[in-house]
């Protein structure tokens, strides 16, 4: 197990310890009155991949060690696994057979980016992304989306854009539902279905409905019921019914094609965007451009019911071009760590981390896709730098 070099470590439960020290007390046992709080730990699969998720990840762990040390009171315990392109070279497939039993006791997943088509074609490197988010329902995708100071837009001033998208993450083109047949031929048929169901639907939109609540009570429906006369039916059909349990949050629906165009012309309108699993893919990338960047674009696959572990990731992808070269932007995975800290609970250090990028980007920190020079590392330490001063 890797721990991050400010980890603490936690006595056994049946022990007293001093706040704020390190190993046990001395002392008698104190009275009821002087009980610290006990510390609170979580186990982080760590999943770095390929290309830059393995460098982005690492300066995102730098970030969540500083901040467990200031804001204090727990600790992510941290368990490294060396799976993707490199592994596959070694062992001839690209996890262990058993990896998501591997991965079921943990508290999170934590995952670098995945795929370097120079040696495996993406069908074959994606699949663990894949089924860990279906053999644990992690359901719901957020993508939040948000123009910050000092970061440059094609469209709006900073402030202007603040959305997020919630994409059905279990269904749709994820249900693997199709073939082909005559492969090769000039004949040949492929089949791709996407495949809907009313308690898929239901519960995505429910939770969409429920994220409006926190933010400004507004939320968009994608759909393409004009062209896609079932499928898309049957969302259009369910957003009518979960309405009346969310009479205090403004719902509309937008065709895909009228949400891309809007998302350029008038983003500022948007707050919830809830899609099916292909429309929140692509319209959550357009939006992380129109914010920057999707180096500058986090992400959470969560399993509401807790049930089993939610995995947290950038969005962006491992870009083989120019991983090694320490220019990658870290933003998005520290963005995303903050995602899984607040997932866990620990919102003080969550906020912290939020306004410190914020302010790192506000002073001019930049990577080269940002229009800067600094390298990932340099990014990250203007980050964390931020972090005493981002309490308030």
């Amino acid at each position: 197990m890797n721990r991050s070099a400010r980890s603490r470590r936690v006595p056994p439960a049946d022990r007293r310890y001093a706040t704020g020290s390190i190993g046990y007390s001395t002392r008698e046992p104190m009275q009821p009155t002087e009980v610290a709080e006990p510390m609170k730990s979580f186990r982080i699969a760590l999943y770095p991949g390929d290309g830059i998720g393995v460098e982005v990840l690492n300066e995102a762990v730098r970030v969540l060690g500083c901040v467990q040390e200031i804001v204090g009171g727990f600790e992510l315990l941290y368990t490294q696994f060396d799976w993707g392109c490199a592994y596959a070279a070694r062992h001839g497939h690209v996890t262990p057979a058993d990896y998501l039993e591997t991965l079921r006791p943990f508290d999170a997943i934590f995952l670098g980016a995945i795929g370097d088509p120079r040696c495996l074609p993406d069908p074959v490197t994606l699949v663990p992304l894949v089924q860990i988010r279906q053999r644990f329902d992690q359901y719901a995708c957020l993508r939040p989306a948000k123009l910050y100071p000092g970061v440059r837009s094609p469209l709006r001033q900073p402030g202007a854009i603040d959305l997020l998208i919630v994409r059905e993450n279990s269904e749709g083109e994820y249900a693997v539902c199709g073939g082909r047949v005559k492969t090769g031929r000039p004949e040949e048929i492929a089949i791709q279905s996407a495949v809907h169901t009313r308690a898929g639907v239901q519960r995505i939109l429910r939770f969409a409905f429920a994220s409006a609540r926190t933010r400004r009570r507004r939320l968009t429906m994608i759909t393409k019921s004009n062209a896609l006369p079932y499928g898309m039916a049957l969302w259009d059909a369910v957003l009518e019914e979960v309405c009346a349990e969310f009479p205090d949050v403004q719902a509309e629906r937008q065709n895909a094609d009228a949400a891309a165009m809007n998302l350029v012309r008038r983003p500022e309108r948007f707050d919830v965007i809830v899609a099916s699993n292909l429309f929140g893919d692509i319209l959550s990338d357009l939006a992380g451009e129109i914010t920057g960047g999707i180096g500058l674009a986090p992400s959470a696959n969560v399993n509401p019911e807790r049930v089993f572990p939610s995995m947290f990731e950038p969005v962006h992808g491992s870009a083989p071009d120019i991983a090694g070269k320490g220019i990658a932007n870290p933003i998005a995975a520290i963005l995303s760590g903050a995602l899984m800290l607040e997932w866990l609970g620990l919102n003080e250090a969550a906020a912290r981390v939020r306004r410190a990028v914020e302010r790192a980007l506000a002073d001019g920190a930049a990577t080269p896709d940002l229009g800067g020079s600094l390298t990932t590392g340099q990014m990250t330490d203007r980050v964390i730098q931020g972090l005493d001063d981002a309490g308030a």
